[in-house]
């Protein structure tokens, strides 16, 4: 009977197999076609012939730059955003074959046979095409109708500042599409969350809100606003979560653990994984590594690696050291002295000590070589076993070439008179002794014990008789300090700055008592290898420290304009290009004007209802009500939340810092549209279910228009909608 069974059981399996390959297999899916005539056409509009002009157009000049530097390996900094951005614009020269030789010095230069101007163009223009089609996608989930979406679409489109600025090798057409994913992303999470909640399309989503969010703040810093605003609108629904009685407790923390890895650890780690690749990528040495500490001059190959390759690592008594300044601005420079002397009178009638200058000199040479000694004896070479300087420890520090020691008196700087001056000591035979005796305190110490090492120990030289500490002012003395920097003596109790520390930068063994062959011992090369490699996040904490703190030299660039003129379009960028013409930045006047118009309509609107909803008046129903806020929170909210920080910082900057916050104004009117559809129902003499007033009037997907779940016009019937983009 098994048996007979298990025969039954085959001959019913092989049947159904045979019927399943009679049967054809039949995939199905829904394809929107405005979806694909809008990336078409966006792809059109921007890849058709991308290569032209075929010169370096505006901030070409600059990215160009950074995308040589990639190709060569070369580290460098650019203080307007982490590098992702400029990766993904390294990655088009890298996939056309561009190996980085170009001389990208001013606009208008036209681009050699050996620069792949198209595949360096390929990646901010096909961004520019996908974010048209995304701006639609993102008015579908706020809920508005084909009619509305396509509107917005088709602004984003035709927008000519938009089209010029995706047809170049600059980044803002990237930030903007990265700004709009992050957005569509949410939304679409968001939508799952009343459907199917932790599904896979629910954790997809919610996953690439948080990936979007990271790469925007990649790309540029401004970015951190968009994330900033999905984070606001996350947490406003996190907080409904929690009110929401329907769910259990272990439900609600799952949905906030959720929320907390996909759009806070994951940008996190987003961010570092930039950082990382980028230091892997960059690792020689180049122009921007003056800004960086010793320690990380160190860690890439060639420039400061190759001097400081096999310096002693421990600061010994006889040591010979140059001291670097932690600060580094106004410039990069090092403890410095020359014979002269400063003036026994200053041009405003005061007096100096007349003794030897000492600045800070922002080149390398000789005059900046500096003796370690200890106080108690006489020898200026390292002893054997040579005797570690150590956190505490009082010394002296004699000038490698004359060998007179660093001194300071109760007398004023020159430049700085509520300091002190700081020299090398010159005995004139006169009731004025040396105080030439220096702690020193390391002020990256882990213990009390700590050796003085070699550029990895930050310390401070603090006077023994007057307690002042070793600064560097940043005044630039006169001629007759050879416009060098002014160094003084501040006072510890002024309290704690970064111009006060220093670090050993280049460092040997004296191994000579004279001074003839102490002196060609400073110019010859020292021979004792140690290591001294940084860790990744040393390294990324200092690069992400300077990239917030570099500053430009503040001159204001002939195509700066105010935040203000950006809004109105008073003015547009013309860069030449060769042949006498010119590419104007400039927005479409209509678009623009109107943009900014809806947005003023619709905070009108939001006051009204606001004012409304607070006496007890509800035009709206709730779930209608809650829509039109995030509709206005994520279109007019994205366009105020990156252009308010500008004007009230009272920046003067260039048209092009706009376009991130000029591509939201375009979305703008799907709220206001469907206002002024209600308003024209209304006037129609239709009445709503809500106390005599007009209800709510809802836009449907297939194109219809009802109200409470009533359809009130066929998809066919014709509207006139006195809306902000026309007729339709």
């Amino acid at each position: 009977c098994g048996n007979r069974d298990l025969g039954i059981l085959k001959d019913l399996l092989l049947y159904k197999m045979l019927g399943f390959l009679k049967r054809p297999v039949v995939v199905t899916a829904d394809i929107n076609l405005n979806v694909v005539a809008l990336t078409a056409v966006g792809l059109l509009s921007r890849l058709w012939q991308l290569a032209y002009p075929r010169a370096v157009v505006f901030d070409e000049v600059y990215y160009g730059q950074y995308i040589s530097f990639y190709m060569k390996r070369i580290f460098f900094l650019d203080g307007s955003g982490p590098p992702f951005g400029h990766m993904l614009l390294a990655l088009g020269g890298y996939l056309g074959g561009f190996d980085g030789n170009f001389l990208w010095n001013r606009i208008g230069a036209e681009y050699s046979s050996n620069v792949p101007v198209w595949s360096l163009r390929l990646l901010p223009a096909l961004t520019g095409a996908l974010s048209v089609p995304m701006a639609y996608q993102i008015l579908l989930e706020l809920g508005f109708s084909h009619c509305a979406a396509m509107g917005a679409a088709l602004l984003m489109l035709i927008e000519n500042a938009l089209i010029t600025q995706s047809r170049l090798m600059l980044l803002e057409s990237v930030l903007i599409f990265f700004n709009l994913l992050a957005v569509l992303s949410y939304l679409k999470f968001s939508n799952s969350q009343k459907q199917r909640p932790f599904s896979l399309s629910w954790w997809f989503w919610l996953m690439l809100t948080g990936v979007a969010c990271s790469c925007a703040v990649g790309v540029k810093y401004v970015g951190v606003f968009t994330y900033l605003l999905v984070l606001a609108v996350a947490s406003v629904h996190a907080w409904h979560l929690i009110g929401d009685r329907t769910l259990s407790h272990v439900r609600v923390l799952c949905h906030l653990l959720a929320r907390a890895a996909a759009l806070l650890v994951v940008p996190a780690l987003m961010y570092l994984l930039f950082f990382y690749v980028h230091l892997i990528l960059v690792y020689r040495s180049g122009p921007h590594d003056q800004v960086m500490s010793s320690a990380f001059q160190a860690s890439l190959e060639g420039g400061l690696a190759r001097i400081t390759q096999g310096q002693p690592l421990e600061v010994a008594y006889g040591s010979q050291v140059t001291l670097k300044n932690v600060f580094g601005k106004p410039v990069p420079c090092w403890l410095h002295s020359h014979q002269s002397t400063y003036p026994m009178i200053y041009e405003n009638g005061r007096g100096s000590s007349h003794q030897q200058q000492v600045t800070c000199y922002p080149f390398k040479d000789v005059n900046n070589w500096w003796i370690v000694k200890d106080p108690g004896r006489h020898q200026l070479v390292v002893g054997s076993p040579p005797r570690p300087v150590r956190h505490g420890d009082v010394g002296q520090l004699g000038h490698g070439m004359p060998t007179r020691f660093l001194n300071t008196h109760d007398v004023a700087a020159p430049l700085s008179p509520h300091s002190q001056e700081v020299s090398c000591y010159v005995d004139y035979n006169i009731s004025m002794p040396s105080q030439n005796l220096w702690r020193l305190d390391i002020v990256n110490r882990e213990s009390d014990a700590d050796v003085w090492k070699t550029i990895l120990s930050e310390v401070r030289l603090v006077h023994v008789n007057t307690s002042v500490a070793l600064k560097l002012s940043g005044a630039h003395l006169p001629d007759w300090g050879f416009r060098q920097l002014e160094v003084v003596g501040e006072k510890v109790s002024r309290g704690y700055h970064e111009s006060m520390v220093w670090n050993v930068e280049e460092h040997r063994y004296g191994k000579s008592q004279e001074q003839k062959e102490r002196e060609l011992e400073l110019h010859s090369p020292a021979q004792m290898d140690v290591s001294r490699n940084l860790s990744f996040m040393a390294r990324f904490l200092e690069l992400q420290w300077r990239m917030l703190t570099v500053k430009s030299d503040g001159s204001e660039h002939k195509y700066s304009s105010s935040p203000l003129d950006w809004v109105t379009l008073d003015t547009s960028i013309g860069p030449p290009v060769p042949s006498q013409a010119q590419i104007h930045l400039l927005g479409n006047v209509v678009i623009w004007a109107s943009a900014s118009l809806a947005t003023v309509v619709y905070a009108l609107l939001f006051l009204w209802y606001l004012l409304r909803r607070r006496r007890s008046i509800r035009d709206l129903p709730e779930d209608s009500w809650l829509r039109w806020v995030l509709a206005g929170a994520l279109c007019a909210g994205g366009w105020a939340i990156l252009l308010l920080p500008a004007v009230l910082q009272h920046i003067s900057d260039h048209l092009c810092r706009y376009r991130a916050s000029a591509a939201t104004p375009p979305t703008v009117p799907g709220p206001g549209v469907s206002q002024v559809v209600t308003w024209v129902w209304c006037g129609r003499g239709q009445r709503g279910t809500r106390g005599g007033r007009c209800g709510w009037l809802e836009a449907g997907r297939d194109g219809s228009w009802g109200s409470g779940g009533r359809r009130l016009m066929a998809p066919d019937q014709p509207v006139v909608l006195a809306g902000w983009h026309g007729v339709q």
